[in-house]
Formats: C-alpha cells, sequence, structure tokens
C-alpha cells in the first residue's frame, strides 16, 4: 500500500509546475542570481499579503530573528520571554544575541504561551517578548499586545510555520513591532531551500536589518556594524513569488482537512485534538494531537503508536521531544523538570498526522482508522 508522507511537496509543484519553471528558467537566463528585480518584487508583494510597509528578506527564518533582535538593540542583559515548546531556533537566537531567554508554560490546546503567566515574568531587564505561532495556531494578539504595551516592550512574532493566519482583521507578521518568517520547504509557503523574511511598519527597523543582513554596510565597502551575510537568491524569490499567488488555496485546503481529522477523530477518547482560538485563523501547518494513556507512561505509548502507523505505511513526526528549558545548553539557566509542567506534558504526548495541500478525504481516513487500530493495538 502507498505511503502516506508528513507532507507532500510533488502536489504543490504540478499545480505550478509551468510558472516555476519558467520564472527559474528566466532567472537563469538573466545571469542575475543575487539581489536585482526579483527579490524587490517578491519583497513588495509579499508586504502587501501581510498587510505591511517594508519586507526585508534573508536567508532562513533563524536570520529573519536574528536580524529582528539586532535590530531592536538587544543583546547582553536583556531578557526576552518566550515559550520552551519550539524549535530550537526561537531560543538559540536569544542566545546568540548575548541575551536571556525566559521560557514560561503553554496552553495545552493550542501549544502556544499561556498569556496568564507573562506579566509574572517581567523584570526590569526584560526587552522583548517573542510569540511562536505554532503549527499554524495564531497568538491572542489582542491580549500580547496589551501586556507588550503596558509595559513598554517589543514584540517579535515568530511566523515560521503560520504564513496566512490571522488573528482578527490582520495577518500575524503585522501585529507585533516585527515578524520573522521562514521559507523552508515544508513551510506553509515554502520555497525550494533555504529563505526567510522580516516584516513591520516601521521603515528605521527595515533599514537597519537591511545595513545588518549585508555585513553591517550601509553602502558598498563602508561597514557600520558587525552584521551578517543572509540573503535569500533570486530564484528562491522567483518561486515564492509564484507561490504566493496560492497561498490562500493551500491554507483554505488545509483547513478543511483539519476540519476533517476533527470529525474523523473526535470520538477517541485517548486523545487531546488540537483547537484553533476564537478569533484567530489557523493555518495548520501540523496537525498534532496529544496521546495520553493512564495505564502506561504517554510517551512510551505515543513511540509505539508511531511504529505502528509507520508498519502501516503512515508517517507520523513528533515536534518537540525535549522541550528546550530542559536542553543540555540550558542547563545553566536552572530550570528543572516539572517547572513548566505544560509544555514537559506536550513534549510527551504529541504526535503531527500527515498534513499538506492536497492531502485527500480517502488518505485522511486512512490515517484516522490506522491511529485507531493502532491505539487500541499499543
Amino acid at each position: 500500500m502507498k505511503q502516506i508522507p508528513p507532507v507532500d511537496l510533488t502536489r504543490q509543484y504540478q499545480l505550478i509546475k509551468e510558472e516555476a519553471n519558467l520564472a527559474v528558467l528566466d532567472i537563469l537566463n538573466s545571469g542575475r542570481y543575487i539581489g536585482g528585480e526579483a527579490i524587490a518584487t517578491f519583497e513588495q508583494e509579499f508586504a502587501n499579503y501581510v498587510g505591511v510597509t517594508e519586507c526585508v528578506s534573508c536567508n532562513s527564518g533563524t536570520d529573519a530573528l536574528f536580524l529582528a533582535l539586532k535590530a531592536l538593540n538587544i543583546g547582553a542583559g536583556d531578557e526576552v520571554i518566550t515559550t520552551p515548546f519550539s524549535f530550537f531556533a526561537t531560543a538559540e537566537v536569544i542566545s546568540r544575541v548575548g541575551a536571556k531567554p525566559i521560557f514560561i508554560d503553554i496552553d495545552l490546546n493550542t501549544f502556544n504561551l499561556n498569556l496568564a503567566h507573562i506579566e509574572q515574568a517581567i523584570t526590569p531587564r526584560t526587552k522583548a517578548i517573542l510569540p511562536v505561532h505554532l503549527f499554524g495556531q495564531p497568538v491572542d494578539m489582542t491580549k500580547l499586545m496589551a501586556i507588550a504595551e503596558a509595559h513598554d516592550l517589543y514584540v517579535i512574532e515568530d511566523c515560521a510555520q503560520a504564513a496566512g493566519a490571522a488573528w482578527g482583521e490582520d495577518k500575524i507578521g503585522s501585529i507585533g513591532h516585527v515578524g520573522c518568517f521562514s521559507f523552508f520547504p515544508t513551510k506553509n509557503l515554502g520555497a525550494c531551500g533555504d529563505g526567510g523574511a522580516i516584516t513591520t511598519n516601521d521603515p528605521a527597523i527595515a533599514k537597519q536589518m537591511r545595513i545588518l543582513k549585508e555585513h553591517g554596510s550601509p553602502s558598498r565597502y563602508r561597514h557600520d556594524f558587525i552584521g551578517i551575510n543572509s540573503r535569500i537568491d533570486a530564484v528562491q524569490a522567483v518561486i515564492l513569488t509564484v507561490k504566493l499567488r496560492y497561498l490562500d488555496h493551500w491554507n483554505e485546503q488545509r483547513q478543511r482537512a483539519a476540519a476533517y481529522y476533527q470529525e474523523l477523530l473526535q470520538s477517541i477518547s485517548s486523545l487531546k485534538l488540537p483547537q484553533a482560538l476564537s478569533g484567530g485563523i489557523s493555518v495548520w501547518n501540523q496537525y498534532t494531537v496529544c496521546i495520553s494513556d493512564q495505564q502506561s507512561p504517554p510517551q512510551e505509548k505515543r513511540e509505539l503508536v508511531k511504529h505502528k502507523l509507520q508498519d502501516k505505511g503512515i508517517v507520523s513526526m513528533i515536534y518537540y521531544p525535549i522541550p528546550l528549558h530542559l536542553q543540555p545548553v540550558y542547563q545553566d539557566l536552572g530550570y528543572q523538570k516539572e517547572q513548566l509542567p505544560i509544555a514537559e506534558k506536550a513534549a510527551r504526548e504529541v504526535l503531527s498526522l500527515p498534513m499538506f495541500p492536497g492531502i485527500s478525504e480517502v488518505e485522511q481516513e486512512r490515517v484516522a482508522y490506522a491511529l485507531k487500530d493502532c491505539l487500541l493495538e499499543a
């Protein structure tokens, strides 16, 4: 039986094949592979899509976060409040600029920051809050911005998994001071390689990021800062420009798939299904359930279910098995096990099912029936 992968990028490619091939060939024929009109066009179109005045493209989502922190002058002695349940880059960039990540617990319904814990984590050294719109689920940005404004803090949105998501009438990436996007191939808007972008309505911040991403150079051979080399190439830019036209369509397919999973799985008592917040629009980069069990440790049951699904030709994923506050590199921060219990519970129980534009209802039914069987067998 044909395997169902966690993501299938070939279906996207078949839809855009002619447009993408022509766009790439135009770049190859032009000889302009770095910079130029292709980059400017994508930046303008993505800024328009997000609903901001400025977009600065870069090499990756990690670089986007790093450039944002540097442009906001966050560094040694500063603290940034963020989530312990995310990809490592979210905290890594805080450490790279010399600041300290302050982890607070999450909400198990959305896997995002529990905003009720933020104010008690704020100190005189706190400079910013870095929320992650994890798995495509938007954070409650109304509440978050109110907290940030009350304490004069920057908000840097990690939008890596949530291109096209919205809170109220506003796209994520347009609400905080800065929005940071990844265009890794598996993201909702993915390149055919690495890429990233930063969005903002502040031209001064955008100007500083443009300088920093070009070796701290405002003009050729003059260097005012220690920067980095972080550019998206023209081939990726034209592919993203083509894909951007399809993003809403693909996100709608993800939303329909998520709704169908909810319908298929709602009767399974040992599963906790993800819940989108009222007021937000999720774009479901992942569809992630929690596997709980009273008889055996949930982590053991989760691993067993994952392997049994694999045997049935269904590839599931675990994001993320070790929360950031328990990573070896952060042991000197002094966090203890069970200090952030919800994040640790999520790390033990989460399992992401196949989710991608074009997944069929037949495939989802196969996933659901197999999951039910595996849970009974585990």
